[in-house]
Order: C-alpha cells, then sequence, then structure tokens
C-alpha cells in the first residue's frame, strides 16, 4: 500500500512539473510567447496577399500633388460653392451670377489638372464611369449658367421662374383701370410715405396729395377718407391675403438702363428671337437643374471616390451597386430630415409645423406618406435584384434573407401609405359614428359634447411605420453574418446608427403626440437632429460595407474604428455646412424681396 502511494505521488509530481515546464520556457522568452500570440490573432482575420491586390491610383506614387490638387479643387466646387449657387439661384439673388462663374472656374481649372493627371499616369480602371459622368454634369452646369447669364440680362427670369415677364405688375391678370382709379392708387401710396417724401413741387401749404383739395367727390373720397393707421392695416391685409400672388423681382433681373456692353446688347438681342414658349422649356430645365444637381454632383463625388481606389470591377459592381446605392439613400434622407428640422418645406407642412394657409389648398402629401411611398417602391423594384450577384445560380439562403427584407419593405410602405390616407382613417371610424348617431346631440350635455369632438392630434400626421421598418433593418444588418471581422463590425456599426435614428424619430412623434404643432413655423424638435445625424453616418458607413471596401480597409490596414471616427467627424461638419446654406437661402430671399426687415416677423401681423 506504501509502495503504490509513493508511486501515486511521483506521477502527480511528474504531471505537474511536465504541465509547468511551458509556461516556465514562455515566461523565459517573453518575446517569442507574444509573437506567437500574435500570429494566432492573425490567423482569425487573413489578410489578402499584397501582390494579389491590383494596383490603385492611391498608391500610385507618380503625380501625387496633381491629383490631390484635383480632389480639392472639385471638393472646393461641389460641396462648397455649387450649394450656395444653387440655394441663390432658387431665391434669383443677384449674386447668382457670381457665384455661379467662380464655380465654373474652380471646377475648370480641376478638370485641367484631372486631364493632365490622366495623360501622365497608366490607366488603372478602364472605361470608368467617374470620367463619362464628370463630363455630362459639367456641361449641364455650364448650359444652366449660359441660360442664366442670358435670362437676367433679357430679364426674362422671374420670381415664379416664367419668361418674357418683367416687373410686378406684368405678373397680374391684366385689369382694365379706370384714370380716377389710378389717381387714386397714387394718392393712396403717396399718402402712407407722405411724412418721409415729398413732391419737388409741393410748397407745403395745403397742397399734399391727402388734403381735401385735391379730393373729388368720386368714390375715392370715401376711401381717402380712411386714417394712416387704417391704410395701413388695409395695406397689411392686402399683403397677408395676396402674398402668394406677389413676386417681388430682384433689380438684376430687370431690364437695366445702364447695360449698354456689347455681351448686354447681344444676348438682349439672342433671347429676344427666342419664343415664350421656348422660354418656359429652357425655365423649366433651369429650375429642374437647380433641384437635382447636387445629387448628380454627389454621384460623381462617389464614382471619382471608386476609381481612385479602384473598386468594384467584374463581378464586385455588383455588391458595389447595392451598399453604395442604399446607402446613398439613407445619406440623402438624412439630409432630407435635416432640412425639414431647419424648416425646409414648411409651405408643404413638412417642417413639422401647421401648414399655411393659401388661395389654393390643393392636396399635398405628407412627409410621411412620401417616405412611405418610397419605401414602397424601393421594396418593390429591389426584390427583383437580389439574386444578380448569383444570377443562374441556386438561390442561397442569404439572398433569401435579403429578399425577405425587400417584402418588409413594401409592406410597411403600403401600410404606411394607406395610415396616411384621410378617407382610410375616415372609414376606419364608421363603427364609431354608426354608434355616436343612435343618440341625437340634444340628449349630450356640454361636457358629453366634447367627447364627439375630433381629436388634436387629427390635424398632425403621426405615422411611425418607415421609423420600424428602418430600425428592424438596423437590427438585422447588425447581426448579419459576413465573411471577415472587420465586415461584420462595419455591418453592426451603420445598423446601430440606424437603429438609434428610428428611435429618435419614435421620440419626436411622442412628443408630437403630447403637444401637436400650432404655429405654421417649424417646431423644431431636438430629437430630429438625432435622427439627421443617425441617417447620414449610417448611410456613409453602409456604403462602406461594401465587400471591395472591406477589403481594401484590410489591405491598408485600417479597422472599422478608425473609418468609423472619420465619418463621425465629416458628418458633424456636414450638418453645419447644412445649416448654414439654408440660411444663407433664407438671407438671400429677404435681400431680394425690397421688403422691410420687421415684416418678416409674424408678430407684426398679428
Amino acid at each position: 500500500m506504501r509502495s503504490t502511494a509513493q508511486s501515486t505521488l511521483k506521477l502527480l509530481a511528474l504531471v505537474a512539473v511536465a504541465a509547468a515546464l511551458p509556461a516556465v520556457l514562455a515566461h523565459g522568452n517573453d518575446g517569442e510567447g507574444a509573437m506567437d500570440m500574435d500570429m494566432d490573432m492573425s490567423n482569425e482575420e487573413p489578410k489578402p496577399d499584397p501582390d494579389s491586390y491590383p494596383p490603385t491610383y492611391f498608391s500610385h506614387t507618380e503625380h501625387v500633388p496633381e491629383i490631390y490638387a484635383h480632389i480639392a479643387l472639385m471638393v472646393i466646387s461641389w460641396i462648397i460653392l455649387l450649394p450656395i449657387a444653387v440655394m441663390f439661384s432658387i431665391a434669383r439673388s443677384r449674386y447668382t451670377l457670381a457665384i455661379q462663374f467662380l464655380f465654373l472656374c474652380t471646377n475648370a481649372f480641376g478638370l485641367l489638372l484631372g486631364i493632365t493627371y490622366n495623360a501622365n499616369t497608366p490607366d488603372l480602371y478602364p472605361n470608368n464611369a467617374h470620367h463619362k459622368l464628370g463630363w455630362v454634369v459639367t456641361w449641364v452646369v455650364s448650359a444652366q449658367v449660359i441660360i442664366s447669364l442670358i435670362g437676367r440680362v433679357a430679364g426674362a427670369m422671374s420670381k415664379n421662374g416664367s419668361a418674357q415677364e418683367f416687373g410686378k405688375e406684368e405678373q397680374q391678370a391684366f385689369i382694365p383701370v379706370s384714370t380716377e382709379a389710378m389717381a387714386e392708387h397714387q394718392r393712396i401710396n403717396d399718402a402712407l410715405f407722405s411724412d418721409r417724401f415729398r413732391h419737388s413741387n409741393d410748397s407745403g401749404q395745403g397742397t399734399e396729395p391727402n388734403t381735401e383739395s385735391l379730393r373729388s367727390n368720386s368714390v375715392s373720397t370715401v376711401v381717402g377718407q380712411e386714417s394712416p393707421i387704417e391704410m395701413s392695416d388695409r395695406r397689411a391685409q392686402y399683403e397677408d391675403d395676396d402674398l402668394e400672388d406677389i413676386h417681388f423681382e430682384p433689380a438684376e433681373m430687370l431690364p437695366s438702363k445702364s447695360a449698354n456692353s456689347f455681351l448686354s446688347k447681344f444676348a438682349g438681342k439672342f433671347a429676344g428671337k427666342i419664343p415664350s414658349r421656348a422660354w418656359k422649356v429652357l425655365m423649366f430645365g433651369y429650375n429642374f437643374v437647380d433641384r437635382t444637381i447636387l445629387i448628380l454632383g454627389y454621384i460623381t463625388l462617389c464614382t471619382g471616390l471608386i476609381t481612385f481606389a479602384r473598386f468594384f470591377e467584374g463581378q464586385g459592381i455588383f455588391s458595389g451597386l447595392a451598399h453604395w446605392i442604399k446607402g446613398g439613400i439613407f445619406f440623402w434622407y438624412g439630409l432630407l430630415t435635416l432640412g425639414r428640422w431647419s424648416g425646409s418645406f414648411g409651405e408643404l407642412g413638412w417642417a413639422w409645423n401647421v401648414r399655411p394657409k393659401q388661395s389654393s389648398q390643393k392636396w399635398r402629401p405628407t412627409a410621411e406618406f412620401v417616405e412611405g411611398a418610397l419605401i414602397f417602391t424601393y421594396g418593390s423594384t429591389n426584390i427583383f435584384l437580389e439574386h444578380l450577384g448569383n444570377a443562374g445560380g441556386e438561390f442561397r439562403p442569404q439572398d433569401l434573407e435579403h429578399i425577405s427584407i425587400t417584402v418588409l419593405f413594401i409592406g410597411g410602405g403600403l401600410l404606411a401609405m394607406l395610415i396616411e390616407s384621410t378617407r382610410i382613417r375616415d372609414l376606419l371610424n364608421t363603427t364609431v359614428y354608426d354608434a355616436a348617431l343612435v343618440h341625437p346631440d340634444h340628449l349630450y350635455s356640454d361636457q358629453e359634447r366634447e367627447a364627439l369632438e375630433t381629436p388634436k392630434q387629427y390635424e398632425f400626421s403621426i405615422n411611425p411605420i418607415p421609423a420600424l421598418v428602418i430600425m428592424l433593418l438596423g437590427f438585422m444588418m447588425s447581426s448579419h453574418t459576413q465573411q471577415s471581422m472587420v465586415s461584420s463590425m462595419v455591418h453592426k456599426q451603420w445598423g446601430n446608427l440606424l437603429t438609434g435614428a428610428s428611435f429618435a424619430r419614435g421620440f419626436t412623434y411622442v412628443l408630437v403626440y403630447l403637444k401637436p404643432p400650432r404655429s405654421i413655423l417649424p417646431s423644431r424638435p431636438p430629437t430630429e437632429l438625432l435622427t439627421a445625424f443617425g441617417l447620414i453616418a449610417g448611410g456613409t458607413i453602409f456604403m462602406a460595407s461594401a465587400s471591395d471596401t472591406v477589403d481594401g480597409m484590410i489591405h491598408y490596414d485600417l479597422d472599422a474604428m478608425f473609418f468609423y471616427t472619420v465619418t463621425m467627424g465629416f458628418v458633424g461638419l456636414l450638418m453645419a455646412w447644412v445649416v448654414l446654406v439654408l440660411a444663407l437661402k433664407g438671407w438671400a430671399v429677404r435681400k431680394e424681396s425690397s421688403r422691410p426687415l420687421k415684416s418678416w416677423s409674424l408678430v407684426s401681423r398679428v
């Protein structure tokens, strides 16, 4: 028994020494142990062979200053100058042409550098879309500037975009007016400013235009007996009622008497030969370019980045189109959300405000209806495109997963549109109406009669379905299985951002439900800023989650958090720039309206 116990103790000691030996050896050589650990970690994320990665313009070592100067000038042109030019053009500002020509100069210089760089470097991305699209948008903007120049010199551009209209009076319907009425109109206008102005032949001794010595016994005498306060009130009422019918003309849009230069004469003669119908077509194209050129410029910049990094060649085009188009949609959706917070589309009631009353209260879709329609259209069209990457092969579980997401978009978009239909909501109240009509109104007391009134929440659209669809998309993509850890992290990043944006929109609806907007001014819910930030940042990282983009990040040793932090900084600067550009548009509109500054305050109209 004793010998057996000794043998067992010896065996246990031997096992303990053998188990401790690797630890002792590792402690004696820390460098080699760390190297082994690094090698094990690298096995989890294999890097592609550097020789197998195709050469790109990013890694090309020749003519580097030219390409970076080209990029800098294009960013200045299309991100800084062009948005200002578009806002000034929409506002019909006198500074529009100057900004447009400055944009053309910087864009032409950048274009020249790009041509020089292409001539001195090998064509690493044959038949790329950036070169063709760049020329297209350049010619489109150039044509718009030419129309702007000719139209302004000839006086053909007006506030409402019509042609061959030179003054505010000519934009109204022509009504025959008698000489007495014209004289009375002049007398009333002079009376409003009699304290500041006096006719050159006025002696000031009872010959002012509003004295009794100059009045007749016509109907206009009754009008003339109004006090200055009453006339001011009537003038303010006229501005309130007919604000939509009055179009203020900037001075540079009218024919100038001093415009005697050769260019002005040539442009005037050329514009005079263009029929009015042709001008209407040109002005429609001009306004259409104003509202779409920023999106075209965004696409051009994206294709430039793709060409520079040599992404999406061959079969990779399908992954690139899927991620960059979808990410771009969320990017612009975020900009739209930021614009709504800033007050854009307030005349439609989209700025979280009450829609202002207009002379013709035509039906206008709500913002939530437009969101639902876009979601439905995206799902119904994209359901046929999910199998393009594996066309001709069997449907993989991943393909079916993507198709299920498109079905969610179809159902969610359709439900959102149905909820926004006032007719559908009215039909859903049929049962309540039927129960209420059983008892006549006179049987209800005054307190009970309040229950028959329409809830105040009915006055504003509260539709969380678009936010729900985006939230579910974020949840699904956050746990979407990917081929590499970097790709999984990137997908989780933009999935979390979209989920956060959806939650922020949900909080907005809670605020609106508790206290619906009562003013025509934008209520600016603070949660919408969070929604905009999440959508813009999520859309940008969405674009970076394509397979070629992830391979590029791995090749250049860029981890997921590096791109995440850079994107956050970029989105912060971009949102600040968007708010500033929209403020510049408001300044330009006020500058060209020729109205006193205090008239822009609604308090003065109460």
